[in-house]
Formats: structure tokens, sequence, C-alpha cells
């Protein structure tokens, strides 16, 4: 087995989920983590986990004002920041007729706005050393639609928009960007940590109450294992040519090719509109 040469991890969201899950995982593998947080009892408890390797920050990544201060002062008692995990987030359930604008700025400032300040953050640094490894937990939903997510699956989409863009930006700095997007894992995503709009339009039922009160009954039952993505995600940051895009998952591998399927098709049904409206040569 290769030795691994320990790093200097910043995961965002450590207190619980697939962020606690990448945490355990880098340190288990002995390497240095520093872990957002926003509670007290939570930096404790993630301190525990390894003493003299887990270092908790306390941080909301919808606090963009204090993100650079607080990057450097983990750099200076840390280290420089090898890799930055951009985990932190929710999702934001409800059809966009029932939910308000005060619903998609909160959903974009913790998805997108707070991630792209995390990069913004770390980047002068990795610019500089000409080495780093940018990882941005997107989803499937970044990539396919679910009806009563459209607010969560447009800032996943935003954010790999962002990640795919920026990899080209960085590339001849040595800098990697990966999107880690991750289909159903047993976490508590779709649980206690989901913002629920209230239902109020009795035109939606039939299509939201069945589609809410199944993902309620899924949770806890995801087939996802949060210990296996947390190697997954080892495997990336330590192999020459990481992935610019990993899917994650059974269900998400399916869906994808399902939708890639789709699109081919309907390309090719309207290849001819597709092609008529450039001028005349």
């Amino acid at each position: 087995m290769d030795i691994v040469a320990p790093r200097n991890f910043l995961i965002t969201g450590v207190g619980s989920g697939l962020g606690r899950a990448f945490a355990v995982g880098a340190l288990n593998a002995g390497h240095h983590v520093i872990g957002t947080v926003r509670r007290e009892a939570d930096a404790d408890g993630f301190a525990a986990l390894a003493p003299g390797l887990a270092h908790p920050l306390m941080l909301d990544v919808t606090d963009f004002d204090s993100i650079p201060a607080a990057v450097a002062t983990a750099e200076q008692q840390v280290g420089p920041i090898d890799v930055l995990v951009n985990n932190a987030g929710y999702g934001h359930e409800g059809v966009l007729e029932e939910s308000s604008m005060e619903d998609l700025q909160r959903q974009f400032a913790a998805n997108v706005f707070g991630p792209v300040a995390m990069m913004r953050a770390v980047l002068p640094g990795m610019r500089q050393r000409r080495r780093g490894h940018i990882i941005n937990v997107t989803s499937m939903g970044g990539f396919i639609t679910m009806p009563g997510l459209p607010f969560y699956c447009g800032s996943k989409f935003a954010l790999e928009g962002i990640s795919e863009a920026l990899g080209k930006e960085v590339a001849g700095f040595g800098i990697r960007v990966t999107a880690l997007a991750p289909g159903q894992f047993r976490t508590e995503w779709a649980g206690r940590s989901m913002a629920r709009a209230p239902r109020t339009i009795a035109d939606y039922d039939a299509l939201m109450d069945p589609i809410r009160a199944a993902r309620q009954a899924k949770s806890g039952n995801q087939p996802g294992d949060p210990a296996k993505a947390a190697q997954a995600l080892l495997s990336v940051i330590q192999a020459p040519n990481p992935p610019v895009r990993l899917f994650l998952g059974e269900d998400a591998l399916g869906l994808v090719e399902q939708k890639l399927d789709t699109m081919r098709a309907e390309i090719a049904a309207w290849d001819t509109l597709s092609r008529s409206t450039s001028f005349a040569s």
C-alpha cells in the first residue's frame, strides 16, 4: 500500500452527516482536519475525536465576511490548507410556487455563496504554493432534477458549474477541483436537517404529498454508507488525475444515465431546429 503523506484538510460542516464521515475518514488516515462547526458542544466533540489532529473552527459559512480571517487563523495554527472540502449545506423542499424568495436566498447562501467564499479564502495560498485540491460536495441533484426541490437542485447546479469553470482556471497552478455528487446517503439530510416549505396550494397535493411522505419515510434508510463515501473522497484526493465530477452511489449513476439518454434523444429530435439559427453561408 502506498504511504500517503499527511495533509491538512479544511472540511465545512463536520457536526454530523457526510461532513462528519469525511472528517473521521481523514483523521483515521492520519491527516489533520480543521472542521467547521457552529456550536461549542460540537467543537468539543470534534476535538475529542482525535486530539492533536482534529481542530474545530467555529464558523457559519453564511457569515461571508468572517471567512477570510477564520481561515487565516486556522492556517496559522495548523498549517497551509492542502484540501478544502465544501460540505456544509442543506436541502430546501417545496415546489417553487409555495417557496419564498427568502427561502431561495437562504438556500443559495448556504449551498453556493458560502462555498465560493471558502474557495476564495484558500485559493491565494494554494496558488502561491502551486498545489491544492478543492472538493465541492454537490449532489446528484446538481445534474438531475426532482419535483419539490427546485431551489436545492438550482443551488447544486450552480455549484457544479462554478466547480467545473474554476477547475479550468486553476489547473495551470497545480490546483485540482472536483465536484463530489452523492446520491442518497444515510444522513439526516432528508430528516431534521431539511427545511420544508408549508403546503398551501391544493393543486400540488397530488404531486407533493406522496413525495414528501416517501422522503420522510426513507430518512435513515437510504442506501448510501457515509463511511464508504469518506473512503471515496480519500481515493479522489490521492489520485494523480482526479475526476472533475464523481457521482457516488448506484442510485445516482442510474438516474444520471437515464437523464443522459433522455437528453441525447431530445437533442436528436430537435437537431434540425437547433441548427437552423445560423446565418446562411
